[in-house]
């Protein structure tokens, strides 16, 4: 299954003076706010999504619609460093999962988006509890 929309709740969201964020910003159209389930870790000086089966835990970021899937993809990929070329494990993998898009008619969308899901273990990392990783 094959996706054009990147859910991002980290150092590519708007506001970011990163290469990829304005990458992302020339490349996509944002959507919206949206959220997942999940819990958010501190890694570095940014941020670890994992999923979580408790909907009472939240992360918040931004959905976007790539305008060239499959390119943008293989450069985030690279971004993230994973995929075929680094080795196993990755720090991140990309994988699909449901995100619920905020709308301004007080309604809410759910869609599968793509996002980064940290892979390495979070024993000691501190935790982000706000699920807001600009609020950290």
């Amino acid at each position: 299954m094959t996706s054009d929309l990147l859910f991002v709740y980290g150092t590519l969201m708007r506001g970011f003076d990163h290469p990829m964020a304005q990458l992302l910003s020339r490349s996509a159209d944002f959507i919206g706010e949206a959220r997942c389930v999940g819990r958010l870790y501190l890694i570095k000086h940014y941020p670890g999504l994992l999923l979580s089966d408790d909907p009472a835990e939240i992360v918040f970021g931004e959905l976007y619609r790539l305008r060239q899937p499959e390119a943008l993809l293989r450069e985030f990929d690279m971004y993230e460093a994973c995929g075929e070329s680094f080795a196993e494990p990755t720090e991140y993998i990309r994988r699909m999962l449901p995100v619920t898009l905020e709308d301004e008619a007080a309604s809410e969308a759910v869609c599968e988006a793509w996002t980064y899901l940290y892979n390495w273990p979070v024993a000691g990392l501190p935790r982000i509890v706000s699920g807001r990783f600009l609020e950290k």
